[in-house]
């Protein structure tokens, strides 16, 4: 299993909008965070993925420290879960076309 330490910085552009006075980061950069740290532990950058899982089970504020984990299966898909402070905020499975 690999791990990777993460940070999405605290002044990234998604958490303006969502939501103001109370900002999280949205899924779909979290979950682009995560493609992107695989891609490069793995040296393989730009290929098309599929997402046939993934669920978002807690939120990320400005500045948390986020822990990647991931393997690949059998299959040759790729299972991931995201920690922050010791609690899961997101996991799924990436597979490639």
């Amino acid at each position: 299993m690999s791990r990777i330490a993460l940070t999405v910085p605290a002044d990234h552009p998604a958490y303006e909008g969502h939501f103001p006075g109370a900002p999280v980061l949205p899924g779909a950069v979290l979950l682009d965070a995560a493609i992107n740290a695989i891609e490069t532990a793995e040296q393989r950058t730009g290929r098309p993925w599929r997402v046939p899982a993934v669920k978002f089970l807690g939120t990320v504020r400005p500045g948390e420290p986020l822990e990647l984990q991931f393997h690949r299966l059998e299959s040759g898909a790729i299972r991931f879960q995201l920690d922050s402070r010791g609690r899961a905020v997101a996991d799924g499975t990436l597979s490639e076309p």
